[in-house]
């Protein structure tokens, strides 16, 4: 079975709070919830991290090798400005998918560049919390149609 993570950047743990009408009323305990269900559904282990710091979300990154065979993330900020967060994606070479909660190619002009993008799998946004659902399964697919070595 799988072992997947999800990793919630900084500000993700205000959801529900922060301008719910950009990213939405549903926490980001809710958003974990439906996340583990339906990531039973998929028959999938799940663990979800969140983070306002940098270096703790590479290190959750990096302490995923050989625990974790996908990474769903919503860098939040980070997208736009971590070099660290990309080369550590890189470097474990563990399948990402980049997800969002609005659509990051709408919004102010220095939020259409991911750092991230580059090294993901895909990338899933402007969908709100179902985002993240998308990304799941997104990555579920990818995993389960992977050519094995």
């Amino acid at each position: 079975m799988n072992s997947l993570l999800v990793l919630h950047g900084p500000n993700l743990n205000m959801l529900g709070k922060r301008e719910p009408e950009i990213y939405g009323r549903n926490t980001l305990e809710d958003v974990n919830q439906a996340l583990l269900l339906l990531a039973q559904e998929l028959g999938v282990k799940l663990s979800c991290y969140q983070s306002n710091h940098e270096g703790d979300l590479v290190d959750a990154i990096q302490d995923a090798v050989d625990q974790h065979q996908g990474i769903v993330i919503n860098p939040g900020a980070y997208t736009h400005t971590s070099v660290a967060i990309r080369d550590a994606i890189s470097a474990v070479s563990i399948p990402t998918v980049e997800v969002h909660l609005s659509n990051i190619h709408q919004r102010e002009p220095f939020r259409h560049h991911s750092y991230i993008a580059p090294v993901a799998v895909g990338q899933i946004c402007g969908f709100g919390v179902n985002s993240y659902y998308l990304g799941l399964r997104a990555l579920v697919h990818y995993l389960q149609n992977v050519p094995s070595d």
